[in-house]
């Protein structure tokens, strides 16, 4: 009895252990790209870099110089957002077939500690110690991206085994927020602290997120039959229920390359490689767009630019909610990606006005940001619960791997030409580009 109490217990749980999970995976993964001008600063000399008194102490620049220039630098952070991005793809593939495979608890736990470790290193240890080099950053960043990789499909999964198909629209639309939320609770916390220095906006959301991933390890249930249930869909009804028993025997994970032949999982897995190009082009260099084209303070960016995930917070759930009620996912995705052109027209050429840029970019999160969540959200869980499948195979996490992972593969080769565009031609032809993804 007291096992099932606190199964019982468990089970409440569950939506804000996910949820939870992800907002705080996404906290510490924004902090990078809310500090990049005080990094920025922190690598260059202070006689090519005018703003760097006001962001770290004051040091010979002869100490800690990485880059003769903000361009340098910039091009760098570029990179490590690429490095980041490839290993997190690669990554993806490799931790979809493991969710398949082991206990989905253990490894989500294992990638929330872990990364949350590596991003001490990287932002607060390296600044405490005034150890500065390109190998090491590097090299961690990586490793970040390997095990940021784990947490994903492992979520999908979950939520994939506690909820049918019926109303999985609006549910994972709703639920998907949580990358969004925890894009606004970094910036926040980022730029609440950036006035001690951003190695303390790197200590907060590295320590959050690793108290994140023990409260999952001991509250999480990754399936109703961790309570003795069995979920049943009923495809003609179009939903599903729990029942005591189960129907079949348990279903066996299936090959990676089976999960990528499965209808539909190509052409979502290349159209969400375009679309997470532009979606994580807005989640690195948002705050650094503002603060440099705009010559906005950066706790002032930090702020502003969560309006692009308020804005995608209600796409991904007013959209998927709508395609619940037709009954069909594609045709909601085209018209939000069309309207999405000509909101990234409007938002390029906003005037030096906060209350003005804040609408456009809601707007313009509302037609990228939720058609990317129900991509990476929904339409993954549908793919990897499939009729093909006929229910005895699992293909959930694998698919939700190769759908995210081939969408980090675009979003990595993009950050780098972010940053090569933006410095050769300028941000307008940045916007330029962003349109043909979207196209």
């Amino acid at each position: 009895t007291g096992h099932r109490i606190r199964n019982q217990s468990r089970t409440k749980c569950l939506p804000f252990c996910i949820f939870l999970s992800y907002v705080l995976l996404h906290a510490s993964r924004k902090t990078f790209s809310n500090v990049k001008v005080s990094i920025s600063a922190q690598w260059t000399p202070s006689v090519q870099n005018e703003s760097a008194p006001a962001f770290s102490p004051g040091q010979t620049w002869e100490d800690n110089r990485l880059f003769a220039d903000e361009e340098e630098a910039t091009l760098f952070l570029g990179a490590l957002d690429t490095i980041f991005l490839f290993s997190y793809a690669v990554g993806l593939y490799v931790s979809g077939v493991i969710g398949d495979r082991l206990n989905l608890r253990y490894v989500l736990c294992f990638g929330l500690c872990g990364s949350a470790a590596v991003e001490f290193v990287f932002g607060t240890v390296t600044e405490w110690l005034h150890f500065y080099n390109i190998y090491l950053y590097c090299g961690l960043w990586v490793l970040n991206g390997l095990l940021q990789s784990a947490v994903w499909p492992c979520v999908v999964a979950v939520m994939g085994n506690w909820f049918g198909k019926s109303g999985r629209g609006f549910v994972f639309g709703l639920w998907s927020a949580c990358a969004s939320v925890g894009n606004i609770l970094g910036a926040f916390l980022a730029s609440s602290v950036l006035k001690y220095g951003y190695e303390y906006a790197f200590l907060v959301t590295s320590v959050v997120q690793f108290a994140g991933g023990v409260v999952v390890y001991f509250g999480l249930l990754t399936s109703p039959k961790e309570v003795g249930k069995y979920c049943i869909e009923h495809p003609k009804k179009k939903k599903s229920a729990f029942c005591d028993e189960p129907q079949a025997e348990s279903p066996q994970a299936i090959g990676f390359f089976q999960a990528f032949l499965l209808p539909g999982v190509l052409p979502y897995s290349l159209a969400y490689a375009c679309l997470k190009l532009v979606n994580y082009s807005f989640f690195f260099w948002l705050p650094f767009y503002l603060s440099n084209n705009y010559g906005w303070k950066e706790a002032q960016a930090d702020r502003l630019s969560v309006w692009y995930d308020v804005g995608g917070i209600i796409g991904g759930t007013v959209q998927g909610l709508i395609s619940d009620v037709l009954g069909k996912r594609a045709p909601v995705l085209a018209v939000s990606l069309l309207a999405a052109m000509g909101a990234l027209v409007g938002y390029s050429h906003s005037p030096n006005n906060q209350v003005v840029n804040a609408v456009l970019l809601a707007t313009t999160g509302f037609f990228i940001g939720g058609p990317s969540n129900m991509i990476s959200s929904a339409i993954s869980a549908d793919l990897g619960r499939q009729e093909a499948l006929r229910g005895s195979q699992e293909a959930l996490a694998t698919v939700t791997g190769i759908v995210d992972g081939t969408g980090s593969i675009g979003a990595a080769g993009g950050q780098y030409l972010v940053s090569l565009i933006e410095s050769k031609l300028g941000w307008m032809c940045v916007f330029y580009f962003f349109i043909v993804m979207v196209r």
